[in-house]
This record gives C-alpha cells, sequence and structure tokens, in this order.
C-alpha cells in the first residue's frame, strides 16, 4: 500500500512514517520544512519504500499529483504550537484552513481515505470535563489570537464532515491530545521538551502562570497506534475521535517531576502569560479526554505511563547533547 503523509517530517508525522514503513508500507512525506525538520527523517530516508517531496500542503498541483497515487493520505500538516500561533497568526489560519481544504478536495476527487489530524484544542474553554467528542466548544474573544488555531481546526472537521456526508468521502477526523516523545522541539512553547531541556541545563524551569493548570499526556508511540488503527478500521469514516491520555497532572506537579527525574538542581520560576508571550493570553485550565470512544471502537488504551515517556525523552535529550558536543 502507498501512503501519503502531510506534514511527516513534524514530531508525530516523522513517527508515524516509521511506523508505517514497518508495517511494509510505500510512503510519501510532504512538508515544507517550515516546522519539520530533515533530521526526524533520519532513520527511514534510505529506505527505498520511502520518498520525501518538499513543498506547501496548500499547492494543488502537488497534493493532486501525491493524492492521485496514494491509497490512504494522513493529513498532519498544520501551524502548530503555542508561541507560533502567537507569533504568526496568519500564518496559521491560512495554513490550517487552506491546507486542509486542498487535500480534502484531492482526497475526495481520487477518492482516497484520509485521516485529519486535529487538535483537543477545539473544546476550547470548555468546563465539561472530561471532553466528549459531542460536547460543545466554547472559544474565547477573537482579541485572543490563540482562539485562532481552535478556530480553524473547527473549520477542519467541518469540512472533513461536509464531505463525508455530502460525497460520502471516507474521513475520520481525530483530536489529538498533548503528545510527547522523542523528537518534540520546544522551540514553539512545547512545555515537556522546554522544562526537560532546562532541567538537564540545572537551569529555571519556567512555568507559565501559576501551574495549576492541568494536562494529560500520553507517549507518542501511543498515539500512532491508535491513528493507524483507526485507518484500518471502515467504522471509524466519518467520525470524531479523542486521542491522548486521561491521566491529569498539574503542570506545576510535571515540573517537579521533571526536576526529580533529571536529579536536577533547577529551581521553579513562574513568569505571567504576559511575561511568557509578551501580550495577554487566554488559557484553557483543564484538557480531559474521554476515550470512551475510540476503546469501544478499536480498544484504544495508553499503554506508556508519563514517568516512563520522561524518561525516555530525558535519555534522548541527554544523548543528543552529549553527540552534539
Amino acid at each position: 500500500m502507498k501512503i501519503l503523509v502531510t506534514g511527516g517530517a513534524g514530531f508525530i508525522g516523522s513517527h508515524l512514517v516509521e511506523e508505517l514503513l514497518g508495517q511494509g508500507n510505500d510512503v510519501i512525506v510532504l512538508d515544507d520544512l517550515s516546522t519539520g525538520r530533515v533530521e526526524n527523517l533520519q532513520s527511514v530516508r534510505d529506505n527505498k519504500r520511502f520518498e520525501f517531496v518538499e513543498d506547501t500542503v496548500r499547492n494543488i498541483g502537488t497534493v493532486n499529483g501525491l493524492v492521485s497515487q496514494c491509497d490512504i493520505v494522513y493529513h498532519l500538516a498544520a501551524a502548530v504550537g503555542v508561541q507560533l500561533i502567537v507569533d504568526e497568526p496568519v500564518r496559521t489560519i491560512e495554513t490550517n484552513i487552506h491546507g486542509s481544504e486542498v487535500v480534502l478536495e484531492a482526497a475526495n476527487k481520487f477518492k482516497k481515505n484520509v485521516l485529519i489530524a486535529s487538535t483537543s484544542e477545539v473544546y476550547g474553554k470548555s468546563e465539561a470535563v472530561p471532553f466528549s467528542e459531542d460536547d460543545d466548544t466554547m472559544f474565547g474573544s477573537t482579541r485572543f489570537s490563540r482562539w485562532s488555531y481552535a478556530c480553524s481546526k473547527a473549520i477542519d472537521e467541518f469540512l472533513a464532515l461536509a464531505y463525508y456526508d455530502q460525497y460520502e468521502l471516507p474521513v475520520v477526523i481525530v483530536r489529538i491530545f498533548n503528545t510527547i516523545g522523542p523528537r518534540q522541539s520546544g522551540q514553539y512553547g512545547m512545555v515537556v521538551p522546554r522544562f526537560v531541556q532546562s532541567a538537564l541545563n540545572n537551569e529555571p524551569v519556567c512555568i507559565y502562570g501559576t501551574g495549576k493548570q492541568s494536562r494529560c499526556f500520553v507517549h507518542v508511540s501511543d498515539v500512532v497506534s491508535g491513528l493507524t488503527s483507526l485507518m484500518d478500521c471502515p467504522e471509524a469514516a466519518g467520525n470524531v475521535f479523542n486521542i491522548g491520555s486521561d491521566q491529569e497532572i498539574t503542570i506545576e506537579q510535571l515540573a517537579d517531576k521533571v526536576i526529580k527525574l533529571t536529579n536536577s538542581s533547577s529551581e521553579k520560576r513562574f513568569l505571567s502569560y504576559e511575561e511568557a508571550y509578551g501580550k495577554e493570553f487566554d488559557d484553557m485550565m483543564k484538557r480531559v479526554p474521554s476515550l470512551k470512544k475510540i476503546n469501544q471502537l478499536i480498544g484504544y488504551k495508553p499503554k506508556i505511563d508519563l514517568d516512563a515517556t520522561l524518561i525516555n525523552i530525558i535519555e534522548n535529550l541527554r544523548n543528543k547533547s552529549h553527540k552534539d558536543k
């Protein structure tokens, strides 16, 4: 089987590519390397069943050409990361909405199965924890650019479901919750690699806000396993699924855990959102998924706990720093 992965040079995308190749598939990656990195694909670049195309997902000709020759499309290309969303809201909106328009149109034209990667952000400021797929969403004011990401991904979902309803396009939508693991960069505000790198350097671990906000973190391999299982399940078409972990931890507790696991002398430092981002920032206090729907369909349940995941990340970053010296 030949598979197209948009955004395949990104963090989750590169792990997905490794899994798909390991299953014996031919894989084409489309990525403009705006946030993805060629180094993420180091382990597969000599694989004869792997092809890399450097171009934007907004290029209609390129996307049509690639989709036409593939059996399945995983659409992961997006503008991601809180810092990027705050700094470049225009890029966020244009990449997410127009990129998905192009991919869905091509998938429909050539009648290909497609998975659309969405986000936990679409639940907005809802307090109906745990979040279920049919829950209402509640976004903040348009003057806070962070909600542009949530809204753009919600539009992606509406469009994908419209293609399913109107044209019977076999599309699966997956709302990915906080996913972590080796190769994730802290450059765009991702909290775990940022915390781990600071702790390894014995520098202050900077916590934005009060640290009382909570998240659920899942190892990338568990997410990749769920994505491929959903695409192997015909009953998943036309549905939205949460994927991630439902084990909750506050950001301050996460900082404490990272400092302990790295045996670091780092101290915690609290920064206001204005100090961290240079502007006001509207945050979500809780982000906990219900995993009932995906568990009932494919038996999904995370296998790697948070401590093991953090140790994996710590070892990976330690090894990388030693190689860089």
